[in-house]
């Protein structure tokens, strides 16, 4: 059983190439490349790649500010 403390997100889980594709708007494709070349983070369940929505949401955060230094 899980408690208040366990810092799980509701729904967080984004699981195959297709669901983090429709997250980020991008193409199935895209996103595969994109998790099997490690530039999102992502793992794997079993066969099958899985990121987490707030992962990605600090990722995109991260390189919009790193991008923003840059300019």
């Amino acid at each position: 059983m899980q408690s208040a403390n366990d810092n799980i997100i509701e729904g967080d889980l984004l699981v195959g190439a297709k669901a983090i594709a429709r997250f980020l708007g991008i193409t199935q494709r895209q996103a595969y490349r994109l998790t099997t070349d490690r530039i999102i983070p992502s793992m794997k369940l079993g066969g099958t790649v899985a990121a987490r929505r707030s992962s990605l949401v600090r990722w995109m955060s991260e390189a919009e500010a790193q991008a923003a230094r840059a300019a």
